[in-house]
């Protein structure tokens, strides 16, 4: 069965609001790591600057000494706290990526087994074997692609979630070296 033009230029358009909502979706995705980035920036220069004026007003060595854990462990909060921003942008426009790909995928899906039904319901005498293997590989193609979706799903989760555990004993880390710092000045 053969598209009609009129099915052709639907098609193309659909393609084409799809590629434009996902370079929006980037474009929105890079907007959100610029501005974190111009915020990350602002800060480090403005606490850079605090840090280095309170360097220049200590007295003696073991004042500067006792100010160094009170830097170390707020910066490495920060470059933490930086880290989990840049993941949350990240994997959050990595799921609207999947969401536009899955409902292009699904209704794609359906137009396929649309056409699909009409050819079967159009089909000659005698191609019922031709018919029952169309079928049959449209049926495999479509487990083949619900599986790969769920696996995706549950990598991603995976991912996350080590990726929360890494940020929280990274944290802990931090914070025990800082109080180990503290106690030693």
């Amino acid at each position: 069965m053969m598209m009609t033009p009129e099915q052709m230029i639907a098609a193309q358009k659909s393609q084409l609001e799809a590629m434009f909502a996902l370079t929006g979706k980037a474009v929105d995705g890079l907007e959100k790591m610029l501005e974190l980035n111009m915020q990350t920036m602002k800060t480090a220069l403005s606490e850079s600057s605090e840090a280095a004026m309170a360097a220049l007003s200590v007295k003696d060595m073991q004042e500067f000494a006792a100010m160094q854990p009170n830097l170390a462990q707020p910066m490495a909060e920060k470059m933490l706290s930086y880290s989990h921003h840049l993941y949350e942008i990240a994997s959050g426009t990595q799921a609207e990526f999947a969401k536009a790909i899955e409902a292009n995928a699904a209704d794609a899906q359906k137009k396929m087994q649309a056409m699909v039904e009409t050819v079967v319901k159009n089909a000659p005498a005698g191609t019922e074997t031709a018919v029952a293997m169309m079928k049959s590989a449209m049926s495999a193609a479509n487990n083949a692609y619900d599986s790969v979706q769920k696996a995706s799903k549950q990598a991603a989760e995976v991912v996350e979630a080590n990726f929360n555990t890494v940020t929280n004993t990274a944290m802990k880390a931090a914070q025990t070296t800082s109080s180990r710092g503290k106690r030693a000045a």
